[in-house]
């Protein structure tokens, strides 16, 4: 009996240590970073996901798949939102291909498919022609692809790109950004699988800060 009570003693003494551990499971500066200044989100009530990429990117090619079974099962109160990184003047052309589509309601048609052009089929996208192909080839008109690619729409999104992208200082992709807060990527989480794991990390922490001003705002 002494030594069960001692074993439970035991149990009960190394649960806060436990949990102490599972908490600490990713550490900020290890496998994400705090941005040197938070950067507005799309929604006040809700956890946003950002996800950073380039078409050109067979890293980003990579972690797609990832990122298509993560938003199978995202939470209600998690807002994900991809963005094309514009690094340079040469990223600007599949930006706004990305913008095209989403405009014209096709994402479903282009997006994946233009990353395994590029990466399976090898495929170069070197001017508006050989992406306006493209569009047309999966079924969109080219007079809508024209109008559209060319729009105003179309600038105010590919220039809002280049300025968050900025304003997050990333210095390649994939990057998520969670809540405008926090940066997080293969490189420093470990693995395709491990960026994933990071950001549900990240979305608990966030989720905690979001529930709390809502919760205070209730209170008699």
């Amino acid at each position: 009996m002494k030594k069960l009570t001692n074993w439970c003693l035991a149990l009960i003494l190394s649960l806060p240590l436990a949990a102490a551990v599972a908490a600490a499971e990713y550490m900020e500066g290890a496998e994400y970073m705090r941005l040197a200044k938070p950067q507005p989100t799309s929604v006040a009530d809700k956890v946003e996901v950002v996800e950073l990429f380039w078409y050109g990117c067979p890293h980003c090619y990579y972690l797609e798949p990832h990122i298509g079974k993560w938003l199978e099962n995202k939470p209600e109160d998690v807002e994900f939102v991809r963005l094309p990184a514009v690094l340079g003047k040469s990223w600007e052309l599949l930006g706004k291909a990305y913008f095209t589509a989403e405009l014209l309601g096709v994402l479903d048609k282009i997006h994946e498919p233009l990353f395994e052009a590029i990466h399976d089929k090898k495929r170069k996208f070197r001017d508006v022609a050989a992406v306006e192909d493209f569009f047309v080839s999966h079924g969109v008109a080219e007079k809508d692809f024209r109008n559209t690619f060319h729009s105003f729409a179309v600038a105010v999104r590919i220039n809002n790109a280049k300025m968050m992208t900025r304003r997050y200082a990333i210095s390649g992709v994939p990057t998520m950004i969670v809540n405008g807060k926090f940066s997080t990527g293969a490189s420093i989480a470990g693995s395709n699988e491990d960026v994933i794991k990071v950001v549900d990390f990240l979305v608990e922490q966030e989720r905690a800060a979001v529930d709390t001003p809502a919760r205070a705002a209730t209170r008699p």
